[in-house]
């Protein structure tokens, strides 16, 4: 089987990417019970794991057509003069590309927090938090597989873009460990929980539905646990170390607001990048939808305490500061009772192939 990277339309990509880091590792010699909810969190992370090899059933297939089966207008460009020049043939190509895309940028970002939640591990001072973290070592080490393993039935892949790496480089590059949580755990998790949200609710191919639903269980609980450590180590910093991270989170999301561009995808196609950006950019559903991706960070912002007047008046600029209001609790839930769901419908489909062999099996017996 091809490596992924060979799936790859743009040539000359890297094998690999080294990031230089300087920070130290922590030992906790104390050994205390560890915080209440920290725990509760990693009993969760121990009892909710999960073999993407069993619990997805890879034997869905994509459509060739429309492979997760999303609507044109999601892509932002289904009404721009670029596309309705396009054949039937080419417009499945651009699809194809577009959601190959989106899917490789969940993998990418995976593979970061696997990264990061590993240096969390060492840098952290609590041992509950280590604990946690190495649930989420292996979490994200199941996404990355998922995601590939969804990739392959594509046929193509993306490396990361340019703006999702320059953020995940600042993650582990910075020598303090609450930043790589503010970069990971706040910013880029929750920007792709809005994103898989929107996979899993929209999208009617189950396979895609699967995939992102049971990856979002477990995200949802990544993002909780940067939440309940934020929460407790930020009322101790200086105004001065509050402003610095005020400051990077206000850019940080600027920056990934505007990275869903897939300037490469249409340039390995041989498109007019320029003018589909810009359409893509103007589309009323684009639009929206880089709103909602701010639907899962901003209450997490609030509830860490980085809330001042800076904070405040960028979301409002951004359109977002309504999402304050939204209770987490009942986002995880959700995201919860969406995966148990998904295992539901599995377990009936499983059940109905079992009693249909064994319904041919009977009806065969019989005609003998």
């Amino acid at each position: 089987m091809a490596s992924l990277r060979e799936l790859y339309p743009i040539p000359d990509i890297d094998p690999c990417w080294t990031v230089p880091q300087d920070f130290e590792t922590v030992f906790d010699w104390e050994y205390d019970d560890g915080r209440k909810q920290m725990m509760h969190l990693y009993q969760k992370g121990k009892d909710m794991q999960w073999d993407a090899l069993d619990r997805i059933d890879w034997s869905l297939e994509l459509d060739e057509e429309n492979p997760m089966q999303i609507p044109d207008e999601m892509g932002g460009i289904a009404h721009t003069p670029v596309w309705g020049k396009m054949n039937k043939k080419e417009q499945a190509q651009l699809r194809r590309h577009l959601q190959a895309w989106t899917t490789s940028q969940f993998m990418q970002g995976e593979q970061a927090a696997l990264i990061c939640a590993a240096k969390i591990v060492q840098q952290v001072p609590d041992l509950d938090a280590k604990f946690y973290a190495s649930t989420q070592v292996m979490d994200e080490a199941r996404h990355v597989e998922a995601y590939k393993k969804l990739l392959t039935c594509f046929g193509v892949a993306y490396p990361m873009t340019h703006p999702l790496q320059t953020l995940v480089d600042q993650a582990l590059r910075d020598s303090r460990w609450d930043m790589t949580y503010l970069a990971m755990q706040v910013v880029i998790e929750g920007l792709a929980l809005a994103a898989f949200n929107n996979i899993r609710e929209v999208s009617q191919n189950p396979l895609a539905q699967q995939v992102n639903a049971y990856v979002m269980q477990d995200e949802s609980r990544h993002v909780a646990f940067g939440r309940v450590t934020l929460k407790d180590y930020y009322p101790h910093l200086t105004q001065k170390e509050r402003d610095e991270r005020e400051e990077f989170l206000v850019e940080a999301c600027y920056h990934m607001r505007d990275r869903f561009e897939a300037r490469e995808l249409y340039e390995s196609l041989g498109l007019p990048v320029d003018e589909i950006v810009e359409a893509q950019m103007s589309s009323g559903y684009q639009q929206m939808f880089r709103t909602m991706l701010f639907s899962r960070i901003v209450p997490i912002v609030r509830d860490i305490g980085l809330w001042s007047d800076k904070i405040q008046a960028a979301y409002g600029e951004m359109g977002v500061l309504g999402f304050a209001d939204i209770d987490y609790g009942e986002l995880m839930k959700h995201d919860n009772d969406r995966a148990e769901e998904f295992d539901e419908m599995n377990r009936r489909a499983r059940q109905e192939y079992v009693e249909d062999v064994a319904a041919l099996g009977a009806s065969g017996v019989a005609a003998e």
